[in-house]
């Protein structure tokens, strides 16, 4: 199998890191990824807002959480109230993706912009996870103007990156009969 096909099969969502940062060199090649990502008539709709103040991600999982306690869902009320639950895990580095409004197609945009960042950062054995959930701290005002987005944007998701803190991690089974053939 070639090594593309190999690395995503390899990828799975980390959720114990180190605390190093990783090398400047290293979150340079996963945020070129990034931007060689295809997008909706070329628009590249992105903007990547790389965060490595450990406060300021502790705050934004704590914003979140907080939000989360209200949830009509039990599963997120339960997340809410796990007083030692960090969203990002601990990763040393957070990646927030905002897509500019307007645009054919942001958040399909900005979709392929992080599947591209997360087979990369396996590329290079670090770990990452997509986090749907730290959307809710960009309704706290206070954090969006740390978070100096560009005019325009809109914040979707946040990737946490860091060294893996964790063995190999085993992929759950695939869901079978997910294709159909039309020939």
């Amino acid at each position: 199998m070639n090594t593309v096909l190999q690395t995503i099969k390899n990828r799975r969502s980390i959720r114990s890191y180190k605390p190093e940062q990783i090398k400047e060199e290293e979150l340079q090649c996963i945020l070129e990824a990034a931007i060689y990502a295809p997008s909706g008539c070329n628009h590249q709709s992105w903007h990547f807002t790389v965060i490595q103040n450990r406060d300021l991600i502790t705050t934004m999982s704590n914003v979140a959480k907080e939000k989360l306690k209200d949830s009509s869902n039990e599963n997120f009320r339960n997340m809410g109230n796990n007083e030692r639950l960090d969203l990002t895990h601990g990763a040393p580095t957070l990646i927030l993706v905002s897509g500019k409004e307007g645009n054919y197609s942001p958040l399909v945009d900005c979709s392929a912009a992080i599947e591209n960042m997360l087979i990369a950062a396996e590329s290079l054995n670090i770990g990452s996870l997509w986090i749907g959930l730290i959307s809710l701290a960009f309704e706290n005002k206070e954090i969006m103007e740390k978070l100096n987005i560009p005019n325009g944007y809109k914040p979707y998701f946040g990737i946490a990156l860091g060294y893996k803190n964790v063995g190999e991690v085993k992929a759950p089974k695939r869901n079978e009969n997910v294709i159909t053939y039309i020939r």
